[in-house]
């Protein structure tokens, strides 16, 4: 059984899901309380779900609205009122709080994604508590993060938190369904996201919920390569985020990874999304795992996509054909179609000039 890594947690990121914030203001106000506490000694930023929930229950909508402009609008309409209960709540406790509102393209763009930081630690140097939510309002698929778990993930790496928790309305990762097993109790401590540990995904999305437990694995991940330990935890438990913050066994913990990656390959592996797919062959993958080379154009067998030179791509290979590596790339789509497979010094004799040696370069690189 693992221990929970914790150390002095100066900086967290806690994420509140749409069940807790949907089932009124008594649970939403015990939750104040509780984030107010722990802010007394660090740093803290809160990510919510519930602006479209909140929407539609404020619109009398029978039914979470299906497409997108029918979001918008109630996010529009959530977004708002969300915003005053968590001003409500905190005004009791002294807190003054600020809304972040975010898209995937605040993210995925490198001089968008530091000006982010930047505000974020502007407001936690002001005492401000930033209440973090994806702006619906606006975001299509194109632009979307998708779901909250994902989204705090890379806003713990972001600001460099030194632990995420995720309040949900389970207890935690179960080895079995709760719903069939009467005896089934959550996993203690989860040391890696295998193929073993995502096949525990039990169908128990709320009506009210975006994720579920898939989403929270995804993030578990993000979390772990960014060097950050994540709970998740039932947020209905009085006294839970106190608990975890003493290093109390509650939830799932989640342990992060010993090789932290640094601030720009942590962007690279999971803020942006890749603009097209470079599948190699044996020999590349080998390459580039196991001997921390670069990809040169020999190793590339095919290339999908259409994406500029500077672009971040996935890296396909090994024999289930599954993204392994993510990398900035130095050549577009349409160059690289000409120079795949190709030695280093025939580069210059098929597209008639040559600005780089490698396709992508190692320390562009990031091994997933």
């Amino acid at each position: 059984m693992g221990t929970r890594r914790l150390g002095r947690i100066r900086r967290l990121v806690v994420k509140v899901g749409s069940g807790l914030v949907a089932d009124g203001s008594e649970r939403l106000e015990a939750l104040a309380g509780e984030i107010a506490a722990a802010r007394k000694e660090r740093e803290l930023v809160l990510v919510t779900s519930g602006a479209i929930a909140t929407g539609t229950a404020r619109l009398r909508l029978e039914a979470r609205p299906r497409s997108i402009p029918q979001k918008q609008a109630a996010a529009a309409v959530g977004q708002s009122a969300l915003m005053w209960r968590y001003q409500a709540a905190f005004k009791r406790h002294g807190v003054v709080v600020g809304q972040v509102l975010v898209t995937a393209q605040d993210i995925g763009d490198r001089a968008r994604y530091l000006n982010a930081r930047n505000t974020l630690q502007a407001l936690l140097r002001y005492k401000v508590l930033p209440v973090v939510n994806e702006n619906d309002t606006v975001a299509v698929e194109e632009i979307k993060v998708g779901d909250n778990d994902n989204l705090s993930a890379l806003v713990a790496s972001l600001i460099e938190a030194d632990l995420l928790v995720l309040l949900t309305d389970v207890d935690g990762l179960y080895r079995d369904d709760p719903a069939t097993s009467a005896g089934a109790r959550p996993l203690e401590t989860v040391e890696s996201v295998t193929e073993e540990i995502e096949r525990l995904v039990w169908k128990r999305t709320g009506a009210g919920s975006v994720g579920g437990m898939a989403t929270k694995l995804q993030a578990a991940q993000k979390a772990a390569a960014a060097g950050v330990p994540m709970v998740i935890a039932n947020g209905r438990t009085p006294g839970a985020l106190a608990r975890i913050l003493r290093g109390e066994p509650v939830g799932t913990y989640f342990a992060p990874k010993a090789d932290r990656l640094g601030a720009r390959k942590r962007w690279i592996a999971f803020a942006v999304t890749p603009q097209g797919r470079l599948t190699v062959d044996a020999g590349a993958v080998q390459a580039l795992t196991l001997h921390g080379k670069s990809l040169l154009p020999s190793g590339v067998v095919d290339v999908d996509g259409d994406f500029a030179s500077g672009e971040v791509v996935a890296v396909i290979g090994g024999a289930d054909g599954r993204e392994f590596a993510r990398g900035l790339v130095n050549f577009d789509a349409d160059e690289l179609r000409k120079i795949r497979g190709a030695k280093t010094r025939e580069i210059e004799a098929r597209l008639g000039y040559k600005g780089f040696d490698e396709v992508i370069h190692r320390d562009n690189l990031v091994i997933l």
